[in-house]
C-alpha cells in the first residue's frame, strides 16, 4: 500500500480540501438531507488531452480515497478553532468515508490519437457527493503533471510566491491562497504556502496588507506558529460556493433564489460573521443586486462580498452604489476578488478600491500560486500551462442545476432554465 500511495497523485487527508465544502456539507445536512445529486466534469481546454495511462492511474488513485478518514487530532483541531461545526456534524464527518463506486471516469480517445478526454460524473446523496469536487480535480491535475506532461520542476517555486507575496503585501493588497483544486500538486501548494508565509513575516510591519492564510484545511499547521483560525483568515471568509445557490435554485425555485439561499446559509450559521461572505454571480450579479436592495437588514447581516466573474473594475463602484442607496457604511463592509487574479491585476483592483474609499478588501489567489510554471526544455522561456478544468453541479433531485455568469454569453446548463432565469431577473439575452 506504501508504494501505492508513493506513486499515485492521492489526497493524504480528508481535509485536503477548501473549508467551505465542509460549512457546505455541513448546512446540506441540515436542510437537505435527502437530496440526490450529481457533478459533473468539464475540460475547458479542448486542445489539452490526456493520454489513456494518466486516466487509468487516476482511476486507481480515486479508488484509495476509500482510506481517507478524518483522525481524532484532526477532529479535535477542527472542534477548537471552527466553534460553528457541531457535533452532531463532526460525528458525521468523523464515520464519513469516500465512495469510490459513486465516481464514472470514462476515457474518451481521439480518432487516430494515442489520447483523449475524460469523463468523470460523481452521483449520490448530495450530502456526500459535495465532498468529491476538490480532491478529485486536484488529483486529476497532480497525476496529469505526473504522466503527460513532465516538463518542468520544482526549482524556484519558493522564491517565485515569496516574490508574489511580498510585492502585493507591500502594496497594501491582503491575499489568501485559493489553490487546490488546480495546484500542480500537493508539494506545490505546500511551497507556495512557505513562501507566502515568508513574506508575510519579512514584509514592514506597517503595510495595510496580510496574508490571511489558505482555503485547503489541511495545510495552516504546517507553516504557521499556530494553525489559522479560519474565523480570522480572509480566505476562510468565502465560505459558499456556485453550488449552494444552483442547488437551491433548482429545488426552491428562482424568483428569490438569492435570498432563500442567504436565509438558509443564515439558519445553518446564525451566530457566525466570519462566514457570512457572499458570493454574487451565480445568477449575475445585477440579479444578486436586484434581490438585496429589497432586504436591507440580510444587507446589513452579511458581511461582504465576493466578486468571480465579469469585470471587477465595475464590480466595486458599482458595491459603493448598493451600499449607499441602502444607507449602509460600504466602508465596514468586506470584499473578497477571486477571479483568475495575478499580481498586475489585483494591484490595479488595490488602486481602485483605495481611491474609491474601501478599507476591507482582500484577494483569493489559486492557479497563479499554485500553478505557475516554466517548460524546461524551452530554456523556461514559456509558460508551462495548467490544466483549465472544472466540476460543477449539474442536478438535484433530477432537476437541472446552472450557472450565469457575469458574462452572460458563458452561461452553463439547461438552456430552457437559462432562458427562464433570464426573464425572472430581467436579463439581457
Amino acid at each position: 500500500m506504501a508504494a501505492a500511495l508513493e506513486n499515485l497523485a492521492f489526497p493524504r487527508s480528508i481535509l485536503d480540501t477548501d473549508l467551505y465544502k465542509l460549512t457546505m456539507q455541513q448546512a446540506v445536512l441540515q436542510h437537505f438531507p435527502d437530496v440526490q445529486a450529481t457533478y459533473r466534469f468539464t475540460n475547458r481546454s479542448k486542445n489539452t488531452e490526456f493520454s489513456r495511462r494518466c486516466i487509468e492511474t487516476f482511476r486507481a488513485s480515486v479508488a484509495l480515497f476509500t482510506d481517507l478518514a478524518l483522525t481524532p487530532s484532526e477532529r479535535d483541531w477542527l472542534a477548537t478553532k471552527c466553534s460553528w461545526f457541531s457535533k452532531d456534524y463532526l460525528d458525521y464527518l468523523s464515520s464519513f468515508r469516500f465512495k469510490p463506486e459513486q465516481v464514472s471516469i470514462t476515457f474518451i480517445p481521439s480518432e487516430g490519437a494515442p489520447t483523449g478526454q475524460v469523463e468523470i460524473e460523481a452521483t449520490g446523496p448530495w450530502a456526500e457527493t459535495i465532498l468529491w469536487e476538490v480532491p478529485l480535480m486536484a488529483t486529476l491535475s497532480e497525476t496529469y503533471f505526473k504522466i503527460d506532461n513532465t516538463d518542468w520542476n520544482y526549482d524556484g517555486q519558493e522564491e517565485l510566491a515569496f516574490q508574489k507575496g511580498k510585492t502585493l503585501l507591500e502594496a497594501g493588497c491582503s491575499i489568501s491562497e485559493f489553490g487546490t483544486r488546480r495546484r500542480r500538486s500537493f508539494r506545490t501548494q505546500d511551497i507556495v504556502v512557505q513562501g507566502l508565509v515568508r513574506a508575510s513575516q519579512q514584509s514592514d510591519s506597517n503595510t495595510r496588507g496580510r496574508l490571511g492564510g489558505t482555503s485547503n484545511v489541511n495545510i495552516p499547521g504546517s507553516h504557521f506558529p499556530k494553525p489559522v483560525p479560519p474565523s480570522q483568515a480572509g480566505s476562510l471568509s468565502c465560505t459558499i460556493a456556485h453550488e449552494w445557490f444552483m442547488g437551491i435554485g433548482a429545488l426552491r425555485g428562482y424568483e428569490h433564489v438569492n435570498d432563500t439561499a442567504l436565509r438558509l446559509w443564515e439558519e445553518s450559521y446564525p451566530n457566525t460573521p466570519g462566514l457570512l461572505t457572499a458570493l454574487t454571480d451565480t445568477f449575475s450579479t445585477e440579479a444578486f443586486f436586484k434581490e438585496i436592495l429589497q432586504n436591507p437588514e440580510r444587507a446589513k447581516k452579511w458581511t461582504g462580498l465576493r466578486q468571480d466573474s465579469g469585470d471587477p473594475f465595475i464590480f466595486a463602484p458599482r458595491v459603493k452604489e448598493i451600499y449607499e442607496k441602502l444607507r449602509i457604511n460600504y466602508r465596514e463592509k468586506l470584499m473578497i476578488f477571486s477571479d483568475a487574479l495575478n499580481v498586475d491585476k489585483a494591484l490595479k483592483i488595490q488602486e481602485q478600491c483605495n481611491e474609491l474609499g474601501f478599507e476591507r478588501v482582500s484577494f483569493g489567489i489559486g492557479t497563479f500560486f499554485t500553478n505557475d510554471f516554466r517548460v524546461l526544455s524551452s530554456g523556461s522561456t514559456e509558460k508551462s500551462k495548467a490544466l483549465n478544468i472544472v466540476i460543477k453541479l449539474r442536478s438535484v433531485n433530477g432537476l437541472p442545476c446552472v450557472k450565469i455568469s457575469d458574462d452572460l454569453t458563458k452561461n452553463t446548463g439547461d438552456k430552457d432554465v437559462v432562458a427562464h432565469i433570464k426573464q425572472v431577473f430581467d436579463l439581457e439575452k
